[in-house]
């Protein structure tokens, strides 16, 4: 497989993500954190939060995503590494980082100071070098 084949297959399976984290009206599905006390905790707007709970809802669909194209993933082992996410595909042997970020929207077109890029690709090796 190649970048752009890969690059190709994961902005493909990404338009099903919304349906993981959110209702058919934009509403997160998960509203908070509940301790063996069931006291119920909302989540804050804290990238840091949003970010982890992206990442536990999304996982699945990147296994998923993962078997479909006969491709290998692995999590990152240290926190704060990048990339989070490194596929490999078996036939190939090639590599693919894939890291996983949160802002917000300002409007339809901005977010966060940037216009929205929906899924840049690098080879994974040239990212190592850095």
């Amino acid at each position: 497989m190649t970048s752009e084949q890969f690059l190709k297959h994961l902005q493909e399976h990404a338009a099903s993500f919304a349906k993981a984290v959110a209702t058919n009206e934009g509403e997160w599905i998960i509203k908070g954190f509940i301790d063996v006390h069931q006291r119920i905790y909302s989540i804050s707007v804290d990238t840091k939060i949003v970010s982890k709970v992206l990442e536990l809802l999304l996982f699945p669909m990147f296994v998923e995503f993962a078997e479909k194209h006969e491709l290998q993933i692995e999590l990152c082992q240290h926190q704060n590494f990048y990339p989070d996410l490194t596929f490999t595909h078996a036939a190939s042997g090639n590599r693919f980082a894939v890291d996983i970020k949160s802002t917000y929207r300002e409007s339809e077109t901005k977010v966060n100071g940037i216009q929205p890029v929906c899924l840049s690709l690098r080879p994974w090796s040239h990212l190592h070098q850095v």
